[in-house]
């Protein structure tokens, strides 16, 4: 089992979410978050006074999936998040030692 986090532009949720359910991914945790990569923000003008935005709106997925299903997410999850600007964002796998419904009591695969 992997864990994967990937950090996106909010308004490409909806081209991702469709992206990853036609690999038939059922479930996602998104949380809206705030950070900077090498674009480091941008100016912004105000009610005629410039101010820098250091921290840029971000969306942070995460999902559990079972190890075949991994290489498929992140190429899906590449092709429909890219937009070929700086920002576009990150995606990090990570490994999962164990999982649990709490339902149920399931674990492992059966828990995803």
């Amino acid at each position: 089992m992997k864990l994967i986090t990937a950090i996106i532009k909010p308004f490409k949720l909806d081209e991702v979410r469709a992206a990853l359910s036609e690999l038939g991914i059922q479930g996602m945790t998104v949380t809206e978050v705030k950070g900077f990569g090498r674009q480091k923000g941008h100016t912004e003008l105000y009610r005629g006074a410039e101010y820098t935005v250091d921290f840029l709106p971000k969306l942070r997925l995460e999902m559990a999936l079972a190890d075949d299903m991994v290489e498929r997410a992140v190429e899906s999850l590449c092709a429909s998040a890219h937009t070929g600007k700086i920002g576009d964002g990150k995606i990090f796998v990570t490994p999962i030692d164990q999982a649990i419904r709490i339902r149920t009591g399931e674990s492992g695969d059966q828990a995803l």
